[in-house]
């Protein structure tokens, strides 16, 4: 699924999230008013339980992939100064 729109609710008692794929498949996340007040919160919240779920769809039951990595592009390694080890 590739993100195409993201949506943001508030009901009672907290937040609906709906992260919206460009082929129609859609995940919900609902955050409690306690963990957000205001949209941008709760967006946060709701992003960071995704990275958590992670854990359930890694390949081979490997690690989830941690908030840093899951941020990232994979590109580690791009722009980091060489560090030289010989003292």
């Amino acid at each position: 699924m590739h993100l195409a729109d993201t949506r943001i609710e508030h009901e009672a008692g907290g937040w609906k999230i709906d992260f919206i794929g460009d082929d129609g498949d859609a995940v919900s996340v609902r955050v409690a008013d306690e963990h957000a007040v205001s949209a941008d919160e709760a967006l946060e919240q709701a992003k960071a339980v995704m990275v958590q779920l992670t854990a359930f769809g890694t390949r081979g039951g490997g690690r989830s992939v941690n908030t840093y990595d899951a941020a990232s592009n994979g590109n580690f390694d791009d722009d980091l100064p060489l560090l030289d080890t010989r003292h």
